[in-house]
């Protein structure tokens, strides 16, 4: 049984489960990623936004750090940010979970993270699994449903090997993740039709999350092979700041802002 958190602002619990629901639902859950409190709102706003996935990618760059290494005050703040500018569930981004990955779940579940990603890094399975079992404890012992993401890089911090290899490699940290308590495995990577079929394949449906690169498939499509989620990772803020940048590229020129802004900030 579960104990209800003190510390947590009020509600955090009730949007736990509600994420959770959002993960087992027979419809993919489609998750923009923002980075600040304005791309929360924004996103936030839209009729077809049923929860909020913060981007460390993103949240790194604004503060000049590289993908994976902001620290993780950088990170917390970043996500609490997110966090108290929305009233829907949020799922943070939290790199690979930091020195103390239950910890750092606890802190952010103290201000209303209900969920978050978790990068495995390729360490040893058997130590990646105690990580995942750290933050599945620490959720437990704060009586919040927290929905872990746990992220395999086996499509990415391998190099050069055959698919075979790398689908075998997933597989099998996944399962073991959700054997610790992870909600969902998340697959970064791979686009390819027959490959997704063959990870849905080994881990299950409706157990994966994958990330909506260029040239992926559809959202549609990916629910339709069994796939639990979609999010788009870094993809957001490169879209919007290649609007910034080719609007600065015409006010240096001859351009005017567009009548047509709208008051999003």
């Amino acid at each position: 049984m579960l104990r209800r958190m003190a510390s947590a602002p009020e509600g955090t619990p009730e949007r736990a489960l509600a994420l959770k629901a959002l993960h087992e639902s027979p419809e993919i859950l489609r998750l923009v990623n923002v980075w600040d409190a304005v791309s929360a709102r924004v996103v936030a706003g839209l009729p077809g936004t049923r929860a909020i996935a913060t981007a460390g990618h993103s949240i790194a760059a604004s503060f000049g750090y590289p993908d994976g290494g902001m620290p993780l005050e950088t990170a917390l703040a970043g996500a609490r940010t997110v966090a108290e500018a929305v009233d829907l569930p949020v799922t943070a981004d939290l790199d690979d979970g930091y020195d103390e990955p239950g910890e750092t779940a606890r802190r952010a579940i103290g201000f209303g993270i209900v969920g978050a990603n978790m990068e495995d890094r390729l360490r040893p399975l058997p130590e990646a699994v105690e990580r995942v079992r750290a933050v599945t404890r620490a959720a437990e012992q704060e009586g919040v449903a927290f929905q872990l993401n746990a992220r395999t890089d086996a499509f990415l911090g391998a190099g050069r090997r055959p698919a075979d290899e790398s689908i075998a490699d997933a597989v099998e940290r996944g399962r073991a993740f959700l054997d610790a308590g992870a909600a969902l495995v998340f697959v970064p990577g791979p686009t390819r039709r027959e490959i997704i079929e063959r990870v849905v394949e080994g881990i299950g449906r409706g157990r994966i999350s994958v990330l909506g690169l260029p040239g992926a498939l559809p959202a549609a499509e990916y629910e339709a092979l069994g796939v639990a989620r979609i999010s788009y990772g870094p993809l957001p803020q490169r879209v919007a700041l290649r609007a910034l940048r080719d609007l600065a590229t015409d006010l240096y020129g001859t351009g005017v802002v567009p009548e047509d802004t709208p008051s999003l900030n």
